[in-house]
């Protein structure tokens, strides 16, 4: 759908559902989890998935549209598709529209653009208590690049976590007042707040190295990877990624949720293992050691910096000077917020003409461009590194 077309659904009335038979509970903590509430009636969550399915999809109609001189009118009456936004939320999700449209033009001014989307919402938990509500859904989104490279993925995609929040006024009628991305930070092509991330110090000593940052420039300069020298299997990394980028190979722990710290690493770590990394044992804690399986991981299986620290004493990796120099089975780390400790790991699961493409857990989201990324945080830090 268009997102001229889709603007005209944001004028519609907000669409009315009755909390019947649910006691008041005014002082219902906003911080309680979401359970699936067996008591909220069809309506009800129909109204919930109306608003999920027009505000989601809304984002991913900006990164469609964006970069093509479209200017929407913003949500400032405080609708979305049929039910009504609060008006503190109307204003947060036009900075979001914005945010999405700058993003697009900047992919477009680099030679990407988006030729579809499309976004489906689904409700995992509700829970009702008077006139509040809390909602738990997973977006699964798919973008078609418009032109794609030779040899480069059609399509980019992701699945991501959201708790929305709601209150009824006395007659019934929903009106949205809050989304929460819920997963190990807001790594969503679409998500456009900054990820939360936690500080670490790394520990003095030749054990933990710091890998020089890369560029971001583009085009790179040609640095061509020998797929032969180092005897890995680089394509059954990119298979293994694709293949688990959102089912989780239950043969590892997921780290993702529950205040876990993400499992980025943790997958990055099995995608490499899958193409001949071999296991170092020893100690958890001994950052020159790399091993992982379903009982035990060594840190350097699942943390950012600790998985840097190994894979540059071990002379695993070397370190590429330009994010776009990365190729097949190459991995990507970021530092959201430049404090030297690194926040975030992907892997490269393909290349087309200059640009790789990342595929990554915590948001789970498979052949996203490096371009992508880089616009999505142009003042974090980036480093490159070659397996």
């Amino acid at each position: 759908m268009s997102r001229t077309r889709r603007r005209a659904t944001i004028l519609g009335a907000a669409a009315a559902s009755v909390v019947a038979g649910v006691a008041l509970l005014p002082n219902w903590s906003a911080g309680a989890s979401v359970v699936d509430d067996p008591t909220v009636d069809a309506r009800t969550k129909a109204t919930f998935q109306r608003l999920a399915d027009a505000v989601f999809t809304d984002r991913t109609e900006a990164l469609v549209d964006g970069g093509r001189g479209d200017q929407d009118k913003p949500l400032t009456d405080g609708f979305s598709g049929d039910v009504r936004l609060s008006s503190g939320l109307a204003r947060s999700e036009d900075a979001a529209l914005s945010a999405l449209n700058r993003r697009a033009d900047m992919l477009a001014d680099l030679g990407e653009t988006y030729s579809a989307g499309s976004t489906t919402v689904t409700l995992d938990a509700t829970r009702v208590k008077g006139r509040k509500a809390k909602v738990a859904v997973t977006e699964t989104t798919t973008l078609t690049y418009e032109q794609a490279r030779a040899g480069a993925p059609r399509t980019t995609g992701f699945q991501a976590h959201h708790e929305l929040t709601f209150s009824a006024d006395r007659y019934g009628n929903w009106r949205l007042t809050g989304i929460r991305a819920t997963d190990e930070g807001d790594l969503a092509v679409n998500q456009t707040a900054r990820p939360a991330v936690e500080p670490m110090t790394a520990r003095a000593g030749s054990t933990t190295p710091s890998a020089p940052k890369a560029s971001t420039s583009y085009p790179g300069q040609a640095n061509p990877k020998n797929f032969t020298a180092s005897g890995l299997d680089y394509s059954a990394m990119a298979v293994y990624a694709k293949q688990y980028w959102s089912n989780y190979n239950p043969a590892y722990p997921d780290f993702n949720g529950q205040g876990a710290g993400g499992d980025c690493t943790n997958f990055v770590s099995q995608a490499l293992k899958a193409g001949g990394w071999k296991h170092v044992p020893g100690y958890v804690y001994d950052y020159t050691r790399w091993f992982g399986n379903a009982d035990i991981q060594s840190h350097s299986f699942v943390g950012v910096n600790e998985w840097s620290w190994f894979a540059q004493n071990s002379k695993r990796t070397t370190s590429l000077a330009n994010v776009y120099q990365m190729d097949v089975g190459d991995v990507l780390q970021i530092d959201f917020d430049r404090d030297g400790s690194k926040d975030h790991t992907m892997i490269v699961t393909s290349r087309s003409r200059g640009v790789p493409y990342l595929t990554y857990h915590s948001t789970n989201t498979y052949s996203r461009s490096v371009a992508s990324i880089v616009a999505s945080y142009p003042n974090a830090s980036y480093y490159a590194y070659r397996t």
